[in-house]
């Protein structure tokens, strides 16, 4: 098991004032677990867009380089991982490439973790122009993705109606780059019944021989009625913590992930539903993720939600 001591995260991800999103989402669970993390704010927003009103500023692809271009002047660029998740904007995300590439270049043992943000259950909800930027530039120099569904079809091409299409799918995937492929959700039947959603991961290796291996996992996730904001950076930033500890044993860091993201779930949804009362829908307010509140299960989650390997 590694250890994340001066292990050193950048992660360039959106910021709230109120709530738990982006960088806020993925920071504090990152540094219970031993990480540090140095944030780059994409967005500063006063609440997530959730919510009726916000306001805030978008970081431009120039203002990215300065930043960056500051802790490169004082020699304290050497990361180990960086993290990426939501932006709307290709210069942006052609800045982020740029800076990923440079510092895989200092350190060819970075790895980075990739939240392709495109869109879900059959649509976009970013510009279109973001996507051959995704497909050409980001997944390549991608080492673990975390796309749901629709994304893993749209950056493939491939349709997924079957668990062997998300196998081909993956595949396809790991062609492109990335050694590891998590599809954080699909509309697949799951065996435990239609209250489970199914997700699938799988990672390659290379033995000391030079040779190939691969292992595939299927998880069954139980569903909740409610939307959350904030869960897919979350779920990126475990999955960088938990392959970190578990570097070939993909099965076990996807169930330390997942175990997380039920606790913390669970622990929301119970708070949601005690400040809205009987019979009301919880608002986006009563949603936001207890972070804080589940600093134990961060630390060390009771495994609740357990992976099949499929090959």
């Amino acid at each position: 098991m590694g250890s994340a001591m001066e292990c050193r995260v950048l992660s360039i991800q959106s910021h709230v004032v109120r709530g738990y999103v982006g960088n806020k989402s993925a920071s504090f669970p990152l540094q219970v677990l031993g990480f540090e993390v140095d944030s780059i704010n994409s967005v500063q927003f006063s609440n997530h867009t959730g919510y009726s009103h916000w306001k805030g500023q978008v970081l431009t692809a120039d203002e990215l380089h300065v930043l960056y271009e500051g802790i490169k002047l004082n020699n304290v660029h050497h990361y180990d991982y960086v993290l990426t998740g939501y932006t709307r904007d290709t210069s942006f995300l052609e800045m982020v490439v740029d800076i990923v590439q440079e510092l895989k270049t200092a350190n060819p043992n970075l790895v980075y973790v990739c939240d392709p943000v495109l869109g879900d259950h059959g649509s976009m909800y970013v510009p279109q122009n973001l996507y051959p930027v995704y497909k050409n530039k980001v997944v390549p120099v991608a080492d673990i993705i975390t796309p749901n569904q629709f994304e893993a079809e749209l950056l493939t091409g491939k349709n997924i109606s079957t668990e062997k299409d998300a196998v081909e799918v993956m595949d396809l995937l790991h062609a492109m780059g990335p050694d590891t492929v998590v599809i954080t959700s699909s509309d697949l039947p799951s065996r435990l019944g239609d209250r489970f959603l199914v997700s699938l991961g799988s990672q390659r290796h290379v033995r000391p021989d030079g040779t190939r291996t691969t292992q595939r996992v299927r998880i069954e996730v139980p569903k909740v009625d409610a939307v959350f904001v904030g869960t897919g950076d979350l779920f990126a930033a475990m999955l960088l913590a938990w392959t970190h500890h578990y570097p070939n044993d993909l099965k076990t860091a996807c169930e330390k992930t997942f175990s997380v993201m039920h606790h913390v779930i669970q622990r929301t949804i119970s708070y949601a539903h005690e400040l809205a009362g009987p019979g009301r829908r919880p608002s986006p307010p009563q949603l936001e993720l207890r972070m804080i509140q589940s600093k134990a299960d961060i630390e060390d989650p009771a495994i609740v939600t357990e992976a099949t390997v499929i090959s």
